[in-house]
């Protein structure tokens, strides 16, 4: 009798020592994530030329198509160019139709129209949100000669909350690009 209470007062001294401790909870955190301003690089083809980010790196350069990749970021934008030659209404249904096949998988598709009269380019920007494949889609035209459309993709599973600081800073040199964009 006398081992069971010493057992129970064990026990129960060791219950109500060992439950003092209080629980709280953690603080918010977020992940912060700092991108390089990058210094302004320029590509010159023989259609147009534009300042891009130099952290970005010119990739299967041909005929004016290119890619600008970026490592460390896993994400490349896409770039082809062509001529207008009587077809502007087939290049821009085309390209309008490209930047909605994502609507399937993106929570808002964003346009931005966008004008540079002095520059002669006009064209729209897409935002793609959501776990779409491609974050940014973007053409531009002169609407008598040229025609440029442009990708933004990663080399990843489409997560959007993931991506978002990435696809931001990118879809940011994307309209550098369209900002610097002049025809020859």
């Amino acid at each position: 009798m006398r081992s069971k209470l010493l057992f129970i007062g064990i026990f129960s001294f060791l219950f109500l020592v060992g439950c003092k401790d209080e629980v709280l909870p953690k603080p918010k955190a977020q992940l912060r994530l700092e991108y390089p301003k990058g210094e302004t690089s320029q590509v010159q083809t023989d259609d147009y030329s534009f300042q891009y980010n130099s952290l970005a790196k010119v990739k299967d350069l041909r005929q004016s198509s290119f890619t600008l990749d970026y490592p460390s970021l896993k994400g490349a934008i896409y770039l082809t160019y062509k001529p207008v030659q009587n077809n502007l209404k087939d290049l821009l249904s085309d390209a309008q139709k490209l930047s909605y096949e994502h609507v399937i998988k993106a929570d808002n598709i964003v346009e931005q129209k966008f004008i540079n009269e002095d520059a002669r380019v006009f064209g729209m920007f897409y935002e793609v949100k959501g776990n779409a494949a491609s974050q940014a889609q973007f053409y531009v035209t002169d609407s008598t000669s040229h025609f440029l459309t442009g990708s933004l993709y990663f080399y990843a599973k489409p997560n959007y909350d993931s991506i978002y600081p990435a696809a931001a800073y990118l879809q940011n040199d994307v309209r550098k690009i369209l900002e610097t964009l002049s025809w020859h």
